[in-house]
């Protein structure tokens, strides 16, 4: 009798076994990522504008925002004394208003600079102007703001 009983637990247990192997795999099925397909739908236009942006980017020299590139500047002052560089960025500023000056401060002076200029000749003319206004004056390769293009204008 307890040989009967013994096969009864025995057989109830591989169920139990089985049913929790079947949830498992039912489990990992149901958690199993598909791959699907995704389909792009884009106006061709915007391929032409790519191409185009690139185009002028690489014949303009300028960089991604299409602001900026490589150019001369006029450094008229280098000091450790802000006040005197601000003096002299007005000083400039009332003679050639139109003109852009930059101020920067690397440790332990501070630098001034005037325009943004595409050639080394442009500069060169402005260094012939202020001679006689400022004693350290030179001609400095950098990045440069470009002018802003009119859009109205292709």
């Amino acid at each position: 009798m307890k040989k009967a009983v013994f096969d009864h637990q025995a057989k109830s247990a591989i169920i139990r076994y089985c049913f929790l192997v079947l949830l498992l795999l039912a489990s990992t099925q149901s958690f199993a990522q598909t791959r699907g397909k995704v389909e792009v739908i884009k106006d061709p236009l915007v391929d032409s504008l790519i191409a185009k942006r690139f185009t002028l980017n690489s014949t303009a020299g300028t960089d991604a925002a299409g602001y900026s590139s490589y150019g001369y500047r006029v450094q008229f002052f280098s000091g450790s004394n802000r006040k005197d560089a601000y003096n002299a960025q007005n000083r400039l500023q009332q003679q050639y208003p139109e003109l852009r000056t930059y101020i920067s401060y690397r440790e332990p002076n501070f630098k001034v600079k005037a325009g943004d200029f595409r050639s080394r000749l442009e500069a060169e003319k402005l260094v012939q102007e202020l001679r006689s206004l400022f004693s350290s004056i030179f001609i400095i390769s950098e990045k440069i703001n470009l002018p802003k293009t009119d859009p109205n204008n292709d």
